[in-house]
């Protein structure tokens, strides 16, 4: 059903303007109950308000926007759209300019309330080119704020932490042409400290998440969080939040906005600059005369930053370090203890980053200002922080509830002029509505002579000590008597031991209810010191940026006057934001959270009431229903309830407002319960709303039924109708389809006949073709056999004479062979048998070795083919003939071999009988030739002075690694094996290291495992023998230990060399003795082989473990 009214299909009551009956309950139960059903936005006459419901809804659309575009604010249900649209209208239309104000504390929804105010105008105003690139900029503004302004909270994972005001420009067509934004106390303590589950602004995360590496690189920065004093840890990656994707959206806005690359690089410089602050560390230093003075501890954060923003170092170290105060002609220089050098490097990381936002809001501004001169249109958008009651209240919460004491006071002066203003137009009687001014409560604060703030800046300017408890002192003083402060001593106090009221605070009643505040650090906020030392050093730096933001850093320029304060410069942007507010239109817009714990579907009453309450939204609805709470134009009154009166139903033909007076009385409503003005009927009570809505809807439900009956007729009437039609129809069908099956049966009859008579004249002349095929047939019959029994005959007679010839031809063969046995009988004797068969066995043989020669293998002594043996009795003759075949073959193989070879192959042996099938290394290196000197000693330059060191030939030389008892560690060493002794040289160097003769080697120990480690073991007692065993590690270890064996078994007069093949064995290292542990292992580091020191005596070294 579509809506044409806020009162169609209500949730609950869509404004609450209409609450009956009117309580803190009943308005929040309302509330509630709409939140239930998806519904968010509630009105209170023109203000708006939002519930966060901490999910997507349907709601946001474009769609949506085509619905509520150009449309009467109370035409459909509330929605943040209407107000938009109502605001651009009167701005477009009236030429009136606007301001949006939206409040609400942190995490009630206000950046995404002002995002889609800013979306919703950027869709229904104009297109173009121009137009476009104008929206895309303030839209795109939004990012790089956000980045810069806001940070996660335990109330708010995207909290603005400065507030925002916006001012839009149009041209008289409606089309934005810039806009100016105004930022307001940005929350610059938090860039070195944050509560507990919250972190510093998104832009220190994004940046580290989501810049390049060769970008962090230039920033001498990394990508670990927890390398950063500045960054909380408990919180630094947040669900839902994509920071590295942040920070290229970021990137991206400010490339649209109109920063150039240069820019967006020194802003990263300086954001670098700010964590690398947070690092530097102090320690203490006592100088002669007793004083205490401060020293950096590590110098290479610092030595970073100022590389970073082109500083000398040296300047900035001093400004650390010492204090120098000016007053006319003289000059103190102090030193600064650690505590206020900390407080110095905080002061500095807070300054830069709060002026480093502030040139980047300057900076949007210059891009997306207006560029005609001529007047604009202005529409405002205020997004600023709600008002705060924590259960710790500092300098920060004071001065943001004063700026929500200003805009409830102008909230309720724009409310009232409004409505009085409207009944001036209405021409109806005005009459003074009564409500809390908070005035009083303004004056307490921002009176320039005895206000708190006031106070405050003259404690802080005054000589001598200033703390917070003389602050205090001085507010008890002054603000004793008046009726909205409280302290434990000022006679406002109902009870002097009133412990919810300590001695360090102070209370004010403010419009939204009491608020304690906690006097530390107002004093130091508001103050919010920095060292001209710092100034002049941020001054001196080559960085451009830099410059800018420190101008009172000038020499030439020296100020001796003091800057000033943070309350004094806020109120003055408040006074300033007051006047702009005052000139414009005001719409409201009010954000509640529904719950601390940003999930959807919950309401929590006692959290929304606490919000109602400092909002001051029942005081709204009382206002606005001071005097009349509902007024509608007479044209859509008219059209609602026409239905309600005869004459007016259901069309009236002349003015509406008479319209409107004939339908009140004849509905008898009361005279004092509504009034008439110029162009629109006013409503005192709900009441009468409601009874004009329940008639109305009673007259609904009778039209209806009216409706209903009226259309159950015309459906009858049509049915009949309909009926009889159908019935004249189905006649005129059924005596067409009668006639057609009769013609069909005729048809029928007719096809039958003529099918009868064709069959007959068919199967006569059927039977006389028949008949004369099978004379035709008879007579070839007859032939066929005729022809058949002559060939047969001829056939008889030509076999006989074939016969004939056959047994003349085996009978003179029978003759033949009886002539030829009868003469070979003479030569035939009892020893034939014999040599047939000596015969046989000769051809046999014979045929025999022809075969074996045309099937012999190979002569590769590793070929193991040989021909199959054909007859089984030739079995052994067979396998001798093998073994002499590969003896044979073997024999021509060695003739072929050198000296040299010989000597390989005698090593490959001996190497096999060493380790075959005991060390799991030995099959990999079978197909490895053993080339002995793998270094090229003799031709290598690099070894010449090792060459001529060794007397004998070198056998083996190779590349070892010694391995160190004491880490596990092992270091690169040149071995020579020669006939007399084993050699350890240094491998840079070529000097040699151990010289051990080959008696004094008593055994050599390996693991059964594929590691290349072995220990030399020494006899005991040998010259040798005293720095201890040698335990290396060798790519080639078969061939060593082999070397090593048989340079011992073939010396006459040393004892043959013990190979010791096992996994766990002992090595000599000086006067202690370790075990050496093999063991197998995950693959590790490129499946290597490590070795660990476990303890005093054992050495673990981790095989990986093979296939």
């Amino acid at each position: 059903m579509v809506k044409t009214s806020l009162l169609d299909n209500m949730i609950g009551v869509g404004d609450m303007v209409l609450l009956e009956p009117l309580s803190e309950d009943s308005f929040i139960e309302n509330l509630r109950k709409r939140f239930d059903h998806s519904e968010i936005y509630t009105y209170i006459g023109s203000v708006v308000i939002s519930l966060n419901p901490y999910r997507s809804l349907p709601i946001f659309t474009p769609d949506k926007v085509e619905e509520y575009r150009n449309r009467n604010f109370y035409e459909l249900s509330p929605h943040i759209y209407a107000l938009a649209d109502e605001a651009y209208r009167s701005l477009r239309d009236q030429d009136k300019d606007q301001c949006i104000l939206i409040t609400g504390e942190s995490g009630a929804g206000k950046t995404e309330a002002s995002k889609l105010v800013m979306s919703y105008v950027a869709a229904v105003c104009g297109k173009g080119q121009e137009v476009n690139k104008v929206k895309e900029q303030l839209l795109q503004s939004n990012p790089v704020l956000e980045a810069f302004g806001n940070a996660k909270t335990v109330r708010n994972d995207n909290s603005s932490r400065f507030g925002k005001y916006m001012d839009i420009e149009f041209d008289f067509k409606g089309d934005p042409l810039g806009g100016v934004i105004s930022n307001y106390l940005l929350e610059k303590s938090r860039v070195v400290k944050q509560p507990r589950g919250e972190r510093n602004f998104h832009i220190f995360y994004q940046l580290l998440s989501g810049a390049s590496d060769d970008t962090l690189k230039k920033l001498k920065l990394h990508r670990d969080f927890s390398k950063y004093n500045y960054l909380s840890l408990d919180s630094a990656v947040v669900n839902g939040l994509d920071d590295a994707a942040n920070f290229r959206t970021v990137r991206n806005a400010m490339q649209i906005v109109g920063f150039m690359e240069d820019e967006v690089q020194s802003v990263l410089e300086l954001v670098a600059a700010v964590l690398k602050l947070g690092n530097i560390e102090f320690k203490p230093e006592s100088r002669c005369n007793g004083t205490d003075e401060s020293r950096i501890k590590d110098k290479n954060d610092l030595k970073e930053m100022c590389e970073l923003l082109g500083i000398e170092q040296s300047v900035l170290e001093r400004a650390f370090s010492y204090r120098t105060v000016e007053a006319k002609m003289e000059k103190v220089s102090t030193t600064l203890n650690v505590a206020q050098a900390y407080y110095a490097r905080d002061a500095l990381a807070k300054n830069l980053y709060s002026r480093l936002f502030t040139w980047l809001v300057t900076r949007i501004n210059e891009s997306i200002k207006a560029q005609a001169k001529t007047r604009h249109k202005v529409m405002g958008v205020l997004d600023i922080y709600g008002f705060e009651i924590f259960e710790d209240n500092s300098f920060e919460q004071f001065i943001i509830n004063y700026c929500n004491e200003k805009l409830q006071q102008i909230f309720i002066e724009l409310t009232l002029r409004e409505e009085q203003e409207e009944y001036i137009r209405e021409g109806i009687e005005w009459t003074n509505i009564e409500y809390f001014n908070n005035a009083i409560i303004c004056d307490l604060i921002e009176n320039n002579k005895n206000g708190i703030l006031a106070m405050l800046d003259e404690e802080c300017l005054r000589p001598g000590t200033v703390t917070d408890e003389t602050f205090l002192d001085k507010l008890n003083t002054v603000c004793a008597e008046h009726q909205h402060f409280e302290s434990r001593l000022s006679k406002n106090s109902k009870f002097l031991t009133d412990h919810s009221l300590p001695h360090s605070c102070f209370r004010i009643q403010h419009y939204a209810g009491k608020v304690l505040y906690r006097t530390e650090g107002f004093v130091d906020k508001n103050n919010d010191l920095l060292y001209r030392d710092l100034s002049q050093a941020m001054y001196k730096a080559n960085h451009c940026l830099i410059k800018q933001l420190f101008p009172e850093g000038n020499p030439a320029k020296v100020n001796l006057k003091r800057p000033p304060t943070a309350g004094f410069q806020f109120k003055a942007s408040v006074g300033t934001l007051m006047r702009n507010l005052q000139t414009k239109n005001p719409n409201y817009i009010r954000c509640i959270k529904p719950n601390d714990k940003k999930a959807p579907h919950i309401f929590t009453e006692s959290l929304v009431c606490h919000q109602v309450r400092y909002l001051g939204l029942m005081e709204n609805v009382r206002v606005r229903r001071a005097g009349y709470a509902f007024r509608q134009t007479y044209e859509p009154c008219l059209e609602r309830y026409k239905m309600l009166c005869k004459r007016t139903w259901p069309h009236w033909r002349g003015p509406a407002r008479e319209g409107v007076e004939v339908l009140m009385t004849d509905l008898q409503v009361s005279a004092e319960e509504f009034a008439y003005g110029r162009s629109k009927i006013f409503i005192r009570n709900p009441r009468t709303l409601f009874f004009l809505e329940e008639r109305r809807r009673q007259c609904l439900q009778d039209l209806a039924t009216l409706i209903q009956k009226i259309y159950r007729g015309w459906k009858c009437r049509s049915q009949f109708l309909l009926l009889k039609q159908s019935q004249i129809i189905v006649a005129a069908w059924y005596r067409r389809y009668a006639q057609q099956k009769k013609y069909q049966k005729i048809k029928s009859a007719t096809t039958v006949v003529q099918s009868y008579t064709r069959g007959w004249q068919a199967r006569k002349l059927l039977r006389e073709l028949k008949y004369q095929k099978r004379c035709e047939e008879a007579v070839t019959t007859i032939a066929a056999y005729w022809h058949g029994t002559q060939a047969r005959r001829e056939l008889r007679q030509l076999k006989e004479e074939a016969r004939n010839k056959h047994a003349v031809s085996v009978i003179w063969a029978g003759w033949q062979g009886t002539k030829v046995r009868r003469e070979y009988r003479k030569y035939f004797r009892a020893n034939a048998g014999k040599k047939i068969y000596d015969f046989t066995i000769q051809r046999i043989m014979q045929k025999y070795f022809l075969g074996l020669k045309n099937t012999m293998p190979s002569m590769s002594p590793i070929d193991n083919k040989w021909p199959a043996r054909p007859y089984l009795f030739l079995d052994g003759v067979h396998t001798e003939l093998r073994r002499i075949f590969h003896l044979w073959r073997c024999k021509k193989y060695r003739s072929q071999f050198t000296e040299e070879r010989k000597a390989v192959y005698e090593e490959k042996l001996e190497a096999s009988e060493i380790f075959k099938d005991k060390k799991a290394l030995y099959p990999s290196s079978v197909s490895q030739p053993f080339k002995g000197d793998y270094l090229e000693i003799s031709k290598n330059p690099k070894y010449l002075k090792l060459n001529s060191a060794v007397d004998e030939k070198v056998l083996l030389a190779d590349v070892v690694n010694k391995i160190n008892r004491a880490n596990g560690k092992g270091t690169a060493r040149i071995f020579l094996l020669t006939k007399k002794s084993v050699v350890l040289a240094d491998q840079k160097t070529g000097q040699v290291k151990a010289s051990v003769p080959l008696p004094d080697l008593s055994s050599v120990s390996v693991s059964t495992q594929s590691d290349g480690f072995f220990a030399l073991k020494l006899k005991e007692g040998s010259a040798s023998a005293v720095k201890g065993d040698f335990l290396l590690s060798s790519e080639h270890l078969i061939e060593i230990i082999t070397k090593l064996h048989r340079t011992g078994a073939t010396a006459p007069d040393r004892e043959q060399l013990n190979i010791d093949i096992s996994d766990e064995f002992l090595v000599q290292f000086k006067q202690d003795k370790v075990c050496v542990k093999f063991i197998q292992g995950a693959p590790k580091n490129g499946n290597s082989v490590s070795c660990k020191r476990k303890n005093n005596r054992l050495l673990e070294v981790s095989v990986p473990t093979t296939a």
